[in-house]
C-alpha cells in the first residue's frame, strides 16, 4: 500500500512512519525539511502544505491509496490539502478529543457532540474560555474535520481523536519531565489522589491503530486513548520511578489544597487536573476503536522506552509548550514542607 504521511519528522509523524514501514508499506513524506529528520526507509517530498505550488507538485509526484494527516491544525489548509489529494483513496485525519463540546467536563463518546467550526476557517477561528475550555485549538480541530468529510465524504474519511499521547519523541514534554523529576529523588510532590484513573496513550499505540484504520479501510471517527482502568496516577508515578531507578518518595499532595495554593492546573504539574473541576479528562471512551484493534501496551513500557530515548540523548523537536511545564522546585518545596504537618 502506498502511504503518504504529511510531517512524518516530529512525534506521531515518526511513529507512523516506523509503523507503516514495519508493516511494509511504502511510505512517502511531505514536510519543508526544517524539523527533524526524515525517517529511514521512506521518500522525502519537500514542501509546505500551505503553498498551492507545493501542493500542486505533490500531487504531480504521484498518487497514494491512503493519506495520513497527523499535522493539520488550521482547518482552510486542511482543506486545501484534502482537495489537492482528493484523488487518493482515504484521508486519515488526527484530530483530538479537544474537539468535543464537552471535554474534559463530560464522559465522552464518538457520538458526543464537536464544537461548532468551519471547513474554511483560518488560524484566528474560535477562542479559549476563561475556564481552560473550550479551545481555540479544538475549534480549529473541529473544522479540520468537517474539511476532510466535505472532500472526502464519511465513506473515505477517516478521523481519530486522540487524548494525552505520550512516548519516545514527545515534543509536548509531559512525560520527560515527570521522568526528569522523578530521575533527580528525594520527596516528589504527587498531585490529588492516588488512585485517579488515567488513560494516557502510546504514541506507538496510535501509529499502530492509524496504519491498521489505512489497511483494513475503517471509515468513520474513533477516540483513541487507552482503556478507562489502564492506570492510576500512582501506578503512572511509579512506572516513571521503575524506569529511571529513582529512590524517589512520592508525597501525595489533594486537589483542594493545591487548587488553594493556585497551582495552574494541567502544565506547572503535568497531566494533573482537579477530579471535582475536570471530571471528564479521563472519561473518554475508545471502546469503539478497541473492538477494531486498538491496543494499549502497558504504561511501565511506555515510561521505560521514554527514558530509555532520553538518556540515549533523544530529544525532541524544541515547542513552546515545554515552557509551560513544570513546578518551580522552591514552590514545589514550599508546598512540601507544609505537607509535613
Amino acid at each position: 500500500m502506498r502511504i503518504l504521511i504529511l510531517g512524518g519528522t516530529w512525534f506521531l509523524g515518526r511513529a507512523l512512519a516506523a509503523s507503516a514501514i514495519e508493516h511494509g508499506h511504502q511510505v512517502t513524506v511531505f514536510n519543508r525539511g526544517r524539523s527533524g529528520v526524515d525517517p529511514d526507509g521512506a521518500a522525502a517530498i519537500r514542501g509546505d502544505r500551505e503553498s498551492d505550488d507545493d501542493l500542486k507538485r505533490l500531487t504531480n509526484a504521484g498518487s497514494w491509496d491512503v493519506v495520513v494527516d497527523p499535522s493539520g491544525q488550521v482547518p482552510r489548509v486542511v482543506l486545501a490539502s484534502a482537495r489537492a489529494l482528493a484523488g487518493s483513496g482515504r484521508y486519515i485525519f488526527v484530530s483530538s478529543v479537544s474537539a468535543y463540546t464537552g471535554w474534559p467536563i463530560d464522559p465522552l463518546t464518538e457520538t458526543s457532540a464537536l464544537l461548532e467550526s468551519r471547513a474554511d476557517a483560518g488560524p484566528e477561528f474560535g477562542y479559549t474560555d476563561p475556564r481552560g475550555y473550550p479551545t481555540q485549538y479544538g475549534f480549529a480541530k473541529a473544522g479540520c474535520e468537517q474539511a476532510v468529510l466535505d472532500v472526502f465524504g464519511p465513506d473515505r474519511a477517516t478521523i481519530l481523536r486522540p487524548g494525552v499521547i505520550l512516548g519516545p519523541w514527545e515534543y509536548v514534554g509531559r512525560l520527560p519531565w515527570w521522568l526528569r523529576r522523578i530521575a533527580e529523588g528525594g520527596r516528589v510532590l504527587a498531585p490529588g489522589d492516588p488512585d485517579q484513573l488515567i488513560q494516557p496513550v502510546d504514541v506507538r499505540d496510535v501509529a499502530d491503530f492509524a496504519i491498521r484504520a489505512a489497511k483494513h479501510g475503517l471509515g468513520g471517527a474513533f477516540n483513541v486513548t487507552a482503556p478507562a482502568n489502564h492506570t492510576t496516577f500512582a501506578g503512572f508515578l511509579e512506572a516513571c520511578r521503575q524506569a529511571t531507578g529513582s529512590d524517589a518518595e512520592f508525597v501525595w499532595i489533594g486537589d483542594d489544597q493545591l487548587a488553594a495554593a493556585g497551582i495552574r492546573q494541567w502544565t506547572e504539574i503535568p497531566l494533573w487536573r482537579s477530579a471535582d473541576a475536570f471530571p471528564g479528562t479521563w472519561k473518554v471512551s475508545s471502546a469503539k476503536a478497541a473492538t477494531a484493534g486498538l491496543t494499549a501496551r502497558p504504561i511501565r513500557t511506555t515510561a521505560a522506552d521514554t527514558w530509555q530515548w532520553l538518556t540515549a540523548g533523544g530529544q525532541a523537536v524544541a515547542s513552546e509548550r515545554v515552557s509551560e511545564l513544570g513546578i518551580d522546585p522552591e514552590r514545589e518545596a514550599e508546598i512540601l514542607a507544609g505537607a509535613r504537618g
